[in-house]
């Protein structure tokens, strides 16, 4: 979901085979992955890895021995290691098995330090076969010359480059289309109809944030939202959130969608709770997901309602989902000290599908790798997610799963799931405003015809 690298964005600114290659979701359920690391299975995916006899391929990063595909973190600047933490775990249980039929996994983390990503992805562009799991929060810096040099992109997370040629993401890009449509719609309709008479949103100053900010407002008018409160905060940060607060107060804020870091909408709450003022409910978003937050704003989760969304995937705190109990089980195991992290599951879901394109691959190439993710009309990730059509990048958005933040932790909200842990019965909303467009193959002066 796009609004997770927001508060890195901010920041930034501030300072700076033999398996089909059909849908799984029909595959009959097999042992978790940590039942049996040889067998490779995870959730309803079989033989997700294996030995075999490969076929000599002239493709860049690729060997008779070896894979070598690029992770993109912003870890230098963050100090965040999660997906570089999720190729590790991947691919340390996936060469356990035998590699993509017999070649190992080769992770190669770029760290782009936040601001590096064209420097890194001229490095990848050199030595890597494709891009897996990875995420910068300043993706759009790079897009031009991963597409010139034709490098597939199986991203974890995207930011502003989401809906770009040769990038198969396992929730899809929805372009043209908002993300938030049917959570924002559950809000204003269902769970607090009385707020839609006044909503407010408040964001971190940054040009990356500027044009999500116009498409929530939009999404949210379209739910019936009315806009009575906009206003932005310094990226640098805020020393007094007294202000703020009283505003959204004195506007009888009933909604409020919050873009930006969890630390600040912690002070924020703080705030609001000391003056008396709660609205009936904060769009935390899904950058506030985790145990982090709770910490944070404390006592004042008593009184303040905070959600997110997490956008069809599977929410941590399911215990009963055996796909989350199985990368659980391999964190244990290949990274004790590490955190599954919802960008985690989302690296973990995106590994998953580059390894079942890979491995259906007679002659291992980016084009035949990047068809075959293209065939998954009902992506899962094994379970970790609702299913997803990763045909095109205009498949509308069709499932969330909200959660709410309360003194012991995240729960699932009330929100009246449809398809499992999901509901998906929503009509997309699409935007009518003019926003900037994904780059294409052709905006560099190139074809699908010159991927090889």
């Amino acid at each position: 979901m796009r609004r997770l690298l927001i508060a890195v964005a901010v920041l930034a600114l501030a300072g700076c085979s033999a398996r089909s290659t059909t849908s799984p979701s029909g595959d009959k359920p097999s042992a978790s992955a940590s039942d049996s690391a040889a067998a490779a299975d995870f959730g309803t995916l079989r033989h997700v890895c294996h030995s075999g006899t490969v076929k000599a391929s002239t493709a860049q990063g690729v060997t008779n021995s070896e894979i070598k595909v690029g992770v993109f973190s912003d870890v230098g600047f963050t100090k965040n290691p999660e997906f570089v933490d999720a190729a590790k775990v991947f691919t340390s249980w996936c060469n356990d098995a035998g590699g993509i039929n017999g070649r190992k996994l080769v992770p190669v983390t770029h760290d782009s330090k936040l601001v590096e990503v064209r420097q890194r992805m001229i490095e990848a562009c050199r030595s890597d076969f494709a891009l897996v799991g990875g995420g910068a929060a300043l993706d759009g810096m790079g897009v031009k010359d991963r597409l010139n040099c034709l490098l597939p992109d199986f991203p974890g997370q995207t930011s502003q480059a989401i809906g770009a040629d040769l990038q198969v993401t396992v929730q899809g890009a929805a372009t043209g289309y908002s993300p938030y449509g049917g959570y924002f719609s559950w809000l204003l309709k269902e769970a607090y109809p009385d707020s839609a008479s006044s909503v407010g949103i408040i964001a971190g100053d940054s040009p990356v944030v500027k044009p999500i900010t116009a498409q929530d407002k939009e999404t949210l008018i379209a739910a019936g939202g009315k806009i009575t409160y906009s206003d932005l905060y310094p990226a640098q940060g805020v020393s007094d959130w007294t202000p703020y607060a009283q505003s959204i107060k004195n506007k009888k804020v009933k909604g409020l969608v919050f873009l930006g870091d969890f630390a600040s909408l912690a002070k924020l709450e703080q705030v609001l709770t000391n003056i008396g003022y709660a609205p009936d409910w904060i769009d935390a978003n899904s950058n506030a997901y985790g145990p982090a937050f709770i910490q944070l704003a404390g006592p004042a989760l008593a009184k303040q309602a905070n959600f997110a969304d997490l956008g069809g995937f599977a929410p941590l705190e399911d215990s009963s989902n055996p796909a989350t109990k199985a990368v659980e089980d391999l964190y244990k195991k290949y990274a004790p000290d590490a955190q599954v992290t919802l960008p985690a599951l989302k690296a973990f879901s995106s590994w998953l599908l580059f390894a079942t394109a890979a491995g259906d691959c007679a002659e291992l190439t980016r084009k035949c790798v990047y068809d075959n993710a293209l065939k998954q009309t009902a992506w899962t990730g094994g379970g970790l997610q609702a299913p997803m059509d990763l045909s095109s990048p205009t498949v509308p958005p069709k499932c969330f799963d909200p959660v709410k933040a309360t003194a012991k932790g995240w729960v699932a909200a009330d929100f009246k799931p449809d398809t499992g842990a999901y509901r998906c019965n929503v009509t997309p909303y699409k935007f009518k405003g003019t926003y900037a467009k994904p780059l294409t193959l052709a905006d560099v002066g190139k074809s699908l015809a010159d991927l090889k």
